[in-house]
């Protein structure tokens, strides 16, 4: 209320000096009446004494009192003889003599003389009348202006404040509308005083801002949501939109729904990865996606995902299991002629399991977990579907995992594996290098097993140690029946059997026995592996190294003590991890990583190798970094041993 309050002073400084000319003009005024009667009287007794006869003062004095009012008089002869002499108290307004003392106005006796009458007369106006109406009229022009200058002031402030409150309630009234997204009401402008229409012009460009600017972050909250929620690779509903969608739909749906739902794990992806590189896995994916979508597209309201790097979540509503078989079926004949075209050794596996309404997400996922995990003991691309109930008892059970036991024993106990190789091209003629011996595991029917899938479940199970020895005992035995001891191999091991010390014993008593062969051998194990205990990983090496055979530290470089293996292990190869190897060409700061690594490690004599080499131009832009050897489907791809 600034402005009110400036009103204020104004309308008070206004008055204060009205009040002031006005007192000014009185008290002129009222000097000018004291001096017309002091005047008046003067000639009145001048007149008296003239036509005086008698020279009585008593006479004199009882004329002057008949004719004025006399606060003092006296009536004296020219020698000073005093004739008559009278004194009347006088009560003067004290605001009225004050003020009039203030401009100077002397309230004294007057003489008159008369020498023909030999009379002289002093007196004193009795002005009391006089100055109570100058005390009421000064009262009245010092209060008026004040009433007068205030009280429509004080009248406009009460309006003022009427129109602001109004103004203040459509204000806030158009605020809420803003800020409440719920809110369809429109404001409603002629709540606004039209004292305040500029400030309605202002509110009216504002609102249309703010709809434009409330349009513009809806659209680009729903493009970020968009993206939250959509899988980049696919363009797919990640496991989030599942997951809300599930919760929403089916597990507080209240009415009876019910359906199929099923997983499609991609058991290649990181085989591809590793093998042809990133992109080749990101294709697989996609082009897995796709025949996916076209199968589901002929069933009502069917939903698809992308759960995770390999996983695609599936919902078939109103769907039977007979049904699902149908759709299973033709899902596994399309990955059969995917993996035909691609030369994989599978695509994907499917687990189904029906689900109603009100059942929770995790027994779900479990049953198909566990329905995939019983898929993959069967031929590639298989699928299994079991009922919601049964699939619950199964997972709870563990018979997924007992499948797979049976599984990996019979892999173990009738040797069921084959062997492919794949080639580290050396990038100078004195570059030594080596082919990496993979291995493939293989069902009663012949079906080759996902490896991932395979070697996860063995290091579950724990049989990765046993899976470690077949695979060192049947590359040995082959080299051998092949006659190949002039060419090196190399050949992976897990980390459970690198700090296993009934492991290493039998490794080096079995390298001993055929110690030719042994000479030209590469263990290849992780850096990661190689952390978990440096001081298992120290004696492992010595252990090999006793045994004529090397090591490789493979995906190097991802682990924080990358520089430690340099300085104390010393191994004799490592192999970058290949995300420094994808698009290297293009990456300055992969480049520099590579080529510090490839100097340091030729300092002390160790050679350094790139896997996952997918193009031309990698494969030139580490030749020019100094790299000892490239391996990846640019390459070679992997051959039977």
């Amino acid at each position: 209320m600034r402005i009110l309050r400036t009103l204020l002073l104004g309308q008070l400084f206004a008055a204060i000096i009205l009040a002031a000319i006005s007192v000014f003009i009185l008290v002129q005024f009222t000097q000018q009446q004291l001096e017309n009667n002091q005047r008046s009287a003067q000639n009145v007794i001048e007149q008296i004494l003239g036509h005086h006869l008698s020279g009585d003062g008593k006479i004199i004095s009882r004329q002057l009192e008949r004719s004025f009012t006399l606060t003092n008089l006296r009536v004296s002869q020219l020698d000073g003889v005093v004739l008559h002499e009278q004194s009347l108290t006088e009560i003067r307004p004290v605001i009225a003599q004050t003020v009039l003392d203030l401009f100077g106005t002397e309230f004294k006796n007057y003489t008159v003389k008369n020498t023909e009458q030999n009379l002289i007369v002093s007196y004193q106006l009795n002005q009391t009348a006089l100055l109570n109406q100058f005390q009421y009229a000064l009262l009245i022009l010092i209060i008026a202006p004040f009433i007068i200058g205030w009280l429509p002031a004080l009248i406009g402030k009460s309006g003022i404040s009427r129109s602001y409150r109004r103004a203040t309630a459509a204000v806030n009234q158009l605020i809420d509308n803003f800020t409440d997204e719920s809110s369809i009401a429109k404001t409603d402008w002629s709540k606004i005083p039209h004292e305040f229409a500029d400030i309605k012009v202002s509110l009216k460009k504002l609102e249309s801002h703010t709809d434009k600017q409330y349009q513009n972050m809806t659209l680009k909250a729903e493009e970020i949501a968009e993206r939250a929620y959509k899988d980049s690779v696919t363009g797919l509903p990640n496991r989030n939109r599942f997951l809300q969608f599930y919760e929403e739909n089916i597990h507080q749906a209240k009415n009876n729904e019910f359906g199929i739902f099923a997983i499609t794990r991609c058991t290649e992806l990181q085989t591809l990865n590793q093998s042809r590189g990133y992109q080749e896995g990101d294709t697989y994916i996609s082009e897995v996606a796709d025949i996916i979508k076209k199968l589901v597209g002929s069933y009502v309201d069917h939903k698809l995902y992308r759960l995770n790097t390999s996983d695609f979540a599936i919902l078939l509503p109103r769907i039977t299991p007979k049904e699902a078989e149908v759709f299973a079926q033709q899902l596994q004949s399309r990955f059969n002629e995917y993996q035909n075209l691609s030369e994989l050794d599978s695509v994907a596996y499917t687990g189904l399991v029906s689900y109603e309404s009100g059942k929770a997400l995790s027994d779900l996922l479990a049953i198909a977990d566990t329905s995939i995990s019983l898929a993959q003991t069967k031929q590639a691309n298989a699928w299994h579907i079991q009922k919601e109930s049964a699939g619950l008892e199964m997972s709870r059970t563990g018979y997924g995992n007992q499948n797979w036991r049976n599984v990996i024993d019979d892999v173990l106990t009738n040797n069921r594996i084959s062997l492919l190789t794949q080639l580290i091209q050396p990038a100078t003629r004195s570059s030594r290098t080596y082919s990496e011996i993979l291995v493939r595991f293989k069902t009663q029917e012949n079906q080759v097993l996902p490896t991932a899938s395979f070697l996860a479940m063995a290091e579950k199970l724990d049989k990765i140690i046993e899976i470690d020895r077949l695979v060192i005992e049947t590359s040995l035995t082959t080299i051998k029946q092949k006659n190949l001891q002039d060419q090196y191999f190399g050949i992976n091991l897990s980390a459970r059997s690198l700090h296993d010390d009934q492991f290493c014993i039998w490794l080096e008593r079995r390298l001993l026995k055929d110690a030719n062969i042994a000479s030209k051998l590469v263990f290849e194990v992780t850096e990661f592996s190689m952390q978990q205990n440096f001081k298992t990983s120290k004696r492992f090496i010595d252990m090999v190294h006793r045994a004529g055979s090397r090591i490789t530290v493979e995906r190097f470089g991802v682990g924080i003590t990358s520089f430690k293996f340099f300085r104390d292990l010393k191994p004799d190869y490592v192999k970058m991890d290949g995300s420094y190897t994808r698009r290297i060409d293009e990456d300055k700061n992969n480049q520099y990583f590579m080529r510090l690594m490839i100097d340091l490690a030729h300092r002390i004599g160790v050679g350094v190798f790139a896997e996952n080499v997918e193009t031309q131009e990698e494969k030139h832009m580490l030749e020019s970094l100094f790299i000892d050897g490239n391996q990846g489907y640019y390459i070679g791809k992997p051959v039977p041993l």
